[in-house]
């Protein structure tokens, strides 16, 4: 008996494979429990649509990634340290921090989780800031850090 996944099974495919299994199996544990559908022209044809449309919206993602990188790539957020008398900072500028200076001076509302840094920023001057916009784009933005 033929089958389409509708998700991943270990030993089995992944979703969207179409796979032969006992029949046994297939109506009794895989239809039953919603884990796959037999793999009738209809749904062969859903399948093929669906697929479409995934590609579709995965292309419009990376489009708009690599448009906000190129909207990012050179742009420069100032930020301010609090540092004591001999030069010594108090803590370090977090990528917590640099989110909500992003959103102030460049109005774009960017997840810190995605932006990394070569080094802690504990000291003035300028850094670069990586952001992972997407698998296969990143923008890079300048930190630059004054004395407050």
């Amino acid at each position: 008996m033929d089958v389409i996944l509708k998700e991943d099974i270990k030993g089995l495919g992944k979703k969207g494979d179409k796979v032969t299994v006992k029949e046994g199996y297939g109506r009794n544990f895989l239809i039953k429990n919603g884990k796959a559908v037999e793999a009738t022209a209809k749904n062969l044809n859903d399948l093929k649509l669906e697929k479409k449309h995934e590609e579709k919206v995965a292309k419009e993602k990376l489009d708009a990634a690599k448009a906000l990188a190129d909207e990012l790539n050179g742009k420069q957020v100032k930020m301010s340290l609090k540092t004591g008398s001999n030069g010594r900072s108090f803590g370090s500028i977090s990528t917590k921090e640099i989110a909500v200076e992003l959103k102030k001076q460049l109005g774009h509302d960017i997840d810190k989780k995605k932006m990394s840094l070569d080094q802690p920023i504990k000291a003035p001057g300028g850094y670069n800031l990586k952001i992972k916009l997407h698998q296969k784009v990143t923008a890079e933005v300048k930190v630059m850090v004054e004395e407050a």
